[in-house]
């Protein structure tokens, strides 16, 4: 495993703010909204990166292209969910960094065209970023925003532009233990 990127201070700070526009609040309270969103945009695929989001849209009936957990929510171990999918990767993704491994596995997942999952060993926080930049446009990445709501992110042009930038600024690492 190499670790390809890692998070700094400025650029943690930075990441702290919704990358996409915030719902407050939690499914199923807010899954009109969401709807709507979806409906109004029709994206060719939905993406979901975090356990707790997985989950409550897979309860929720929305249809996961690429689903990307860590059977882990607010940093503390959770019972592993099975979640009906075609085909799982595993990729190891050590906390504040993006290695190649998990690069891979998300490019591999997308390519591939089967409703896939990613179990990452480690942490997924970062990895929306490398799903916007490789993910169809018009998709759509979703991803919890703690103790707040639920973020959605339309894959264009320019998220992918702000994406390259924000990738360009982490610290490049050779090798991880």
């Amino acid at each position: 495993m190499k670790v390809i990127y890692r998070i700094n201070t400025k650029l943690l700070r930075k990441l702290r703010t919704p990358f996409g526009v915030l719902i407050k609040g939690f499914l199923p309270d807010n899954k009109d909204e969401i709807d709507k969103i979806l409906q109004i945009n029709q994206p060719p695929i939905i993406i979901s990166v975090g356990d707790r989001v997985s989950r409550d849209l897979s309860k929720n009936q929305f249809s996961l292209r690429l689903i990307i957990i860590d059977n882990k929510c607010m940093r503390k171990k959770i019972e592993p969910k099975k979640f009906s999918v075609e085909k799982i990767f595993r990729a190891k993704n050590p906390s504040g960094t993006i290695t190649d491994e998990a690069i891979k596995a998300i490019r591999e997942a997308l390519e591939g065209n089967k409703k896939s999952q990613i179990v990452i060993d480690g942490e997924e926080d970062l990895l929306a970023l490398i799903v916007i930049l490789h993910a169809p446009k018009n998709a759509f990445v979703i991803y919890g925003q703690p103790n707040e709501g639920i973020v959605l992110i339309k894959v264009t042009e320019k998220r992918k532009k702000e994406v390259r930038s924000i990738l360009k600024d982490m610290k490049t690492f050779r090798k991880a233990k």
